[in-house]
């Protein structure tokens, strides 16, 4: 028997459920209103100003949980874009997030959002706040398959900066840019594992670190201030020159959220960072490691450019995203807790 929903009033939200890495990413296909503005971005501040309701009711429990994702489609004004995208989570709405684009390519493909697929590759352009990003997605025989994707010029924004940390003191972090900005710092500075080390004691740590890049740091990016935030911190191995082996991170973002997947966003910060320093070459591909999950993905540098007065990259992130439900959500009007809540 397929379940059916009772006869009931209010608004009716419909999703497609995916995870990249494991980290969830909840798309909105339908029930959401206008989203207003004459750019991404400016839908951006319109969703945060007029409809933040209708994420916390995506978002929080007990729809969500404190930890998931999500994605709206909109549309674009970039005539080249298949599809604009708000990126949402437990605080706001990012401005790039690589693991949802992973996803969105795969979904963009098989729910007919791009022309007619090619094999062995459909590329499908999708709109960020951050700009355009092209996803490549593996196609034959009628399925998707693995996604890799081109990055915005990412840079280094800072490197050996001290911060003074809450609990651990003076703390050298390097600041980069990957669609959005992170702080980078090596696990073994607070004396945890990347593997080994209970999670609520990274996030912990990461999200002190976070508190002191934001109040210590100004940030800019060259094409707008609405860029210019520190999305989050990613703990790292500490093993930045290159390596076959796997590198390891997690990505502590937005409200001390985990992210599960090595973070594809991070990836890119973390290779324009690598690149800055030598570390890496273009087209060197290294593995990077979830430290949340062991799911992987690869990055490399593929062309130097710029972003204003930065050195940047092009940076290619390459994984896998698996489709786990489609659901509607509704809102009783009787329903005490209709807008959702967290527990921290």
């Amino acid at each position: 028997m397929e379940p059916q929903l009772p006869p009931h009033e209010g608004i009716e939200l419909s999703a497609v459920d995916m995870h990249t890495g494991g980290e969830p990413l909840r798309i909105i296909v339908a029930g959401y209103p206008e989203v207003r503005g004459d750019s991404v971005l400016s839908k951006r501040r319109y969703a945060r100003e007029h409809l933040d309701h209708l994420r916390r009711v995506l978002m929080f429990e007990p729809r969500g949980h404190y930890d998931m994702y999500g994605a709206l489609i909109v549309d674009s004004e970039m005539p080249e874009a298949d599809l604009g995208v708000l990126f949402m989570h437990n605080e706001g709405y990012s401005t790039m997030c690589g693991h949802a684009v992973i996803a969105l390519g795969r979904f963009a493909v098989d729910y007919k959002l791009v022309r007619e697929p090619q094999s062995p590759e459909t590329q499908v352009n999708i709109h960020c706040p951050c700009g355009l990003v092209k996803a490549f997605v593996e196609y034959s025989a009628g399925k998707t398959g693995a996604v890799r994707f081109l990055s915005v010029p990412a840079f280094a924004f800072a490197t050996d900066v001290t911060v003074t940390v809450e609990g651990f003191g003076e703390v050298t972090v390097d600041i980069s840019y990957g669609g959005a900005f992170y702080a980078f710092v090596d696990a073994q500075r607070f004396g945890l594992d990347m593997k080994q080390s209970r999670t609520r004691d990274l996030v912990d740590a990461a999200a002190a670190v976070t508190r002191a890049v934001k109040s210590q740091v100004k940030l800019h990016h060259p094409v707008s201030d609405e860029l210019a935030f520190l999305y989050g911190t990613i703990l790292t191995d500490g093993r930045d020159e290159f390596s076959p082996e796997p590198t390891a991170n997690i990505c502590v973002f937005a409200e001390a959220q985990v992210d599960r997947s090595p973070t594809g966003s991070g990836v890119t910060a973390r290779v324009a960072l690598q690149h800055h320093k030598g570390l890496i070459r273009l087209n060197q591909t290294r593995t990077f490691q979830s430290g949340a999950t062991g799911s992987q993905f690869t990055g490399k540098a593929v062309e130097e450019t710029r972003c204003g007065d930065f050195r940047a990259v092009v940076v290619e992130v390459a994984g896998r995203a698996f489709y786990t439900g489609v659901s509607r959500f509704v809102q009783e009007p009787e329903d005490e807790l209709i807008h959702g809540f967290l527990l921290k």
